[in-house]
């Protein structure tokens, strides 16, 4: 199963940022005619050939309408950043950013000609659930920001129910992959070991569920093409449980260096101590496995950060 041979298109919201940046590469790849929706310009080496990059801020209504067609056929929403502030300390603006940009997002793009509308989602939205965690389970949201995709969830199925509205959510758990964001998990460690100096982590006892990129590229490609996913939540992830702190020490016995000081990050309020994915389920209707390999996928990044600091140091 693949795309048709004419020029579909696909709208990307968040196409600047990681995820959305290896889903250009490989849709645009596919030819499709792609255009990214973000508010910034891309980085530099985020910049894939051929792709229409428009700047808006999703939360705005008539700006979104200004900005974007609305005869897409497939749009993906990894639109908006995951943030764990509590509603005291600028929660209202977390649900605006990741709800209401959502009923933007659906009110501009639905069209007779959208495919498929891809949410998505957070393993955040199961919140205290217990692991594993698989897609029939009542979520349990601990933050705005998981409140809210929450929310998203439930809004994008009630559509489905009520208008045959194509939608479907991924709930990704942990990825990684060579050129995330400096401020992820991964990154800091890595980079944290380079420096040779000492760097903070927390006591490491989360239990948790690392997918690469790719994988996750390949998930959304496949409920978008997929007659079955509509209505439905999968998760994303590998199905296999570890720990923080042994991420962390293999990091550190790879590069061979680092001093992680363990126990100076504290744990998030009410932070779900064991989350990782239950996989079955989007194996069955979507026939999707990861394909990847933890270790050799850590390796793969670890390359890629030594590669790129030293040609910071060097210009």
């Amino acid at each position: 199963m693949d795309f048709m041979k004419n020029k579909e298109k696909i709208l990307v919201v968040g196409g600047t940022g990681f995820i959305g940046y290896n889903l250009l590469k490989e849709t645009n790849r596919r030819g499709l005619s792609c255009t990214s929706i973000s508010l910034n310009a891309p980085i530099d080496f985020r910049r894939v050939e051929n792709v229409n990059y428009v700047f808006a801020d999703i939360t705005n209504k008539s700006e979104l309408k200004r900005k974007i067609r609305d005869d897409y056929d497939y749009v993906v929403n990894l639109g908006g950043y995951p943030d764990h502030n509590l509603l005291k300390k600028g929660g209202e603006k977390i649900i605006k950013n990741h709800f209401d940009a959502v009923i933007n997002l659906i009110k501009a793009t639905s069209s007779k000609n959208l495919k498929k509308f891809i949410q998505i989602g957070s393993s955040d939205e199961y919140g205290k659930v217990k692991a594993p965690q698989s897609e029939t389970i009542r979520e349990k949201p601990i933050s705005p920001y998981s409140v809210a995709k929450t929310a998203s969830t439930h809004l994008i199925q009630m559509l489905h129910r009520t208008e045959r509205f194509p939608g479907v959510i991924l709930r990704p758990f942990l990825i990684y992959g060579p050129g995330q964001d400096e401020n992820r998990f991964i990154p800091q460690v890595i980079n944290g070991c380079l420096s040779e100096k000492q760097f903070p982590t927390s006591e490491g006892k989360q239990v948790r569920d690392f997918c690469h990129v790719n994988d996750a590229v390949n998930a959304i490609i496949l409920a978008m093409l997929s007659d079955d996913s509509n209505g439905k939540i999968f998760n994303i992830g590998s199905g296999i449980p570890v720990t923080i702190r042994s991420v962390v020490k293999k990091i550190t016995k790879i590069i061979d260096k680092g001093k992680p000081q363990y126990g100076v990050v504290p744990y998030r309020i009410g932070e779900n101590m064991e989350l990782y994915a239950n996989i079955s389920y989007i194996k069955k209707i979507l026939n999707w496995e990861p394909l990847v390999n933890f270790d050799e996928g850590i390796k793969e990044v670890i390359n890629w950060y030594e590669v790129n600091n030293e040609k910071t140091t060097t210009s």
